[in-house]
C-alpha cells in the first residue's frame, strides 16, 4: 500500500466536499482488499441529519460496486490538525474492515497510522450477532 498515494486521493476528494454550512471539508480514500481505491467527501444538508461523512461516502461507493473488504482508509480534514472519523464512521468502517488500517493525515508528509481496534476498542460487529 502506498500511504502517500492514498492521502493524495483523499486530499483530491476533500476539494469536492459540499459544505455550505460548516465550511469544514473532509476527504477520504479507501483501499479495498482487492486493490481498488474509492474516494469520498462529506456532503452536508440544510436539515443536518442527512449529512454524510467522507468515510461513509467512500464506503458506500465501494460496497455499491461489490467491494466489501477495507484494507485501509485515509482521512483528511483541517490542514492544520488531524481529523479523526466520527463514531458512526468508525462503526461503519468496522462493518467492512475489522482489521483495517486508518491513516489520519494533515497532508502527504504529516500523518498518523492506526489499526481500527486502537480507535474503536471492544467493538461490536457482524460476528457478535447470534444468527
Amino acid at each position: 500500500m502506498n500511504v502517500k498515494e492514498l492521502i493524495s486521493k483523499a486530499l483530491e476528494a476533500r476539494e469536492k466536499a459540499y459544505v455550505p454550512y460548516s465550511d469544514f471539508k473532509v476527504g477520504a480514500a479507501l483501499l479495498s482488499k482487492s486493490g481498488n481505491i474509492y474516494t469520498g467527501c462529506n456532503i452536508e444538508s440544510a436539515s443536518y441529519t442527512p449529512t454524510i461523512c467522507a468515510e461513509r461516502t467512500a464506503i458506500s461507493k465501494a460496497v455499491s460496486e461489490g467491494d466489501r473488504e477495507i484494507e485501509a482508509i485515509a482521512v483528511v480534514g483541517n490542514p492544520q490538525d488531524y481529523t479523526y472519523p466520527c463514531g458512526v464512521c468508525r462503526q461503519v468502517i468496522r462493518e467492512f474492515g475489522k482489521d483495517a488500517t486508518l491513516i489520519i493525515a494533515k497532508n502527504e508528509e504529516e500523518y498518523k497510522v492506526y489499526k481500527l481496534e486502537e480507535l474503536l476498542p471492544f467493538s461490536f460487529g457482524p460476528e457478535d450477532l447470534d444468527k
